[in-house]
């Protein structure tokens, strides 16, 4: 039993011929018998014709023979599987949203259908000249190959079935949003920068950089962060931050891999009290009527600087009147802009806050720019446009009166950090911006600059300690003193000297913890000539 044509898949619509042939039976008058699926009334010839074929046709295919009185046994079985002619369009890779120049694969499957003679007719967007082939390669995606695409397949006179539209859509590169958390922090803290971008579940892999500033450009250049190519995560974590510094991150995915924009780049601010560049403001407030005249000054040992600013709507920009280390401004703009300066090797100021009051008649509150350090005195005022000193002026902290009384300002003799917050003012039932004022808490009271000399000073004395000690074990030795007592002094002197050196910093006054380690030592040396014996 043999099939024309001899496909090994036929698909429902195509016609097919089940011819049964008879070994050595040519010549003879041969009558037919078949046993067939879907088969009212079988033919008596040697051929069952099926002009289209459809699902219902598939099975087992039986014939015999019967020539006078002769008949033939039933042959073996033939099966006849008819599928459905319908092709599926598949996208590689399978993201049905892309952007403009990445590549894509479109591809028509036919269940099946390997090792047949097929050729394709596509519908397709922006295809003046449609592929022949199953596959329809997109180099660098354009907005206009957006739309559906579907196909058939032909094979000799037979047409498949159109397949089922898919829609490929193509927009433009994407933008990649960083966030840092928290933006603000303190010296040695660790950071966290998240990366997101459009479908984030589409295969992306994220890179991560720092913004350098490059002056000659008037523009950043980036570095890749340590393991910060092409991982999987959307999040990079940063430890031991200790400067302000910009970050920026970007996203790829498929083969070749498609990079999507560097994202705009983030500022981690940090106070640290140490930074080799500083930004002065004259006048010094973060408050200012419309029209003012403000300079801002980089101050640090470099001698390019360019002074940047961050806009309430989040636009990045440059100072465009800078002459030297200073940029001039006019605050016409009505909404808050931060400030910083970015010098030639990439160090950075801490920012600096500059608002607008956009009333014209309304007061603006006098508050420092810069923290105040913690055990300092502040003083916060009001000023209208036309009059600098204003009384009976009610001052707010956190949106809460501080007291009834009306005064012409507010005195802090002693800053400490439960001032911190919103301040603002009301004079005459109109109330200015509020302001955020920052307190800088010091080291144990202590001024930081004296930390090298008193290490100097410990480390002499540590040296000196070791010195006396190597005298008392040599002495202890010439005296031939005895074993208890000589334990003893030992376990002492080192009891002593652990606790005197390791306590020394852990104490405002460090002078007379230096003095009570001496006495301690010249206690223990007496108890050593009046304890140990010679013999």
């Amino acid at each position: 039993m043999f099939l024309f044509p001899s496909w090994p898949q036929i698909y429902s619509g195509e016609t097919v011929t089940v011819r049964c042939e008879i070994q050595g039976g040519e010549g003879a008058q041969w009558t037919y018998e078949w046993r067939a699926a879907n088969t009212n009334s079988p033919p008596t010839s040697s051929e069952y014709w099926i002009s289209r074929v459809s699902v219902s046709h598939s099975g087992d295919y039986r014939c015999r023979g019967s020539s006078d009185y002769l008949l033939t046994g039933w042959s073996d079985a033939f099966r006849l599987t008819v599928s459905c002619d319908k092709p599926t369009v598949t996208l590689q890779p399978s993201w049905t949203q892309i952007y403009s120049g990445e590549t894509v694969t479109v591809r028509c499957e036919i269940q099946g259908g390997e090792g047949a003679q097929w050729t394709y007719e596509w519908r397709a967007a922006k295809l003046n000249t449609p592929p022949t082939s199953n596959e329809y390669r997109i180099i660098r995606a354009t907005e206009s190959d957006s739309g559906g695409y579907s196909c058939r397949g032909r094979r000799d006179y037979f047409f498949s079935e159109w397949s089922d539209i898919i829609t490929l859509t193509v927009s433009y590169e994407p933008r990649p949003v960083l966030t840092v958390s928290p933006s603000w922090l303190s010296p040695g803290a660790s950071v966290t920068l998240n990366c997101e971008v459009e479908h984030p579940s589409a295969g992306w892999s994220f890179y991560w950089y720092k913004a350098v500033p490059d002056l000659s450009e008037k523009s950043s250049s980036y570095e890749l962060l340590p393991d910060g190519s092409g991982t999987a995560q959307d999040s990079y974590i940063i430890h031991g931050q200790t400067h302000t510094a910009g970050y920026v991150c970007r996203a790829g995915r498929g083969d070749p891999e498609y990079h999507t924009d560097h994202s705009q780049p983030k500022l981690v601010w940090s106070a640290d009290v140490h930074s080799a560049a500083s930004l002065t403001v004259s006048p010094d407030r973060v408050q200012h009527f419309t029209s003012d005249s403000v300079s801002l000054t980089c101050e640090g040992n470099f001698t390019e600087w360019r002074v940047r600013k961050f806009s309430e709507d989040g636009r990045l920009s440059d100072c465009w009147r800078m002459t030297g280390s200073t940029c001039d401004i006019n605050t016409s703009a009505l909404y808050a802009v931060s400030y910083w300066c970015e010098s030639g090797s990439g160090e950075f100021s801490s920012a600096v806050n500059i608002t607008v009051q956009n009333d014209g008649n309304g007061p603006i509150l006098v508050s420092p720019v810069h923290p105040v350090t913690e055990g300092a005195s502040v003083s916060l005022s009001c000023s209208l446009r036309t009059q600098k000193i204003l009384s009976n002026v009610f001052f707010y902290h956190n949106d809460k009166l501080i007291e009834n009384d009306p005064r012409g300002e507010l005195k802090i003799s002693a800053v400490s950090k439960s001032d911190e917050g919103f301040y603002k003012c009301q004079y005459s039932g109109r109330e200015s911006a509020q302001s955020w004022m920052s307190v800088k808490v010091t080291m144990s009271g202590a001024d930081s600059s004296s930390s090298p000399v008193w290490l100097m000073v410990g480390l002499v004395c540590g040296v000196s300690l070791i010195i006396i000690l190597l005298l008392l074990l040599y002495r202890c030795r010439q005296s031939k003193c005895k074993s208890l007592f000589f334990s003893c002094c030992i376990t002492e002197f080192i009891y002593y000297t652990h606790f005197n050196y390791s306590h020394i910093y852990m104490y405002s006054d460090r002078t007379i913890h230096i003095t009570n380690m001496c006495n301690n030592i010249c206690l223990f040396h007496r108890f050593l000539l009046h304890q140990v014996d010679p013999v």
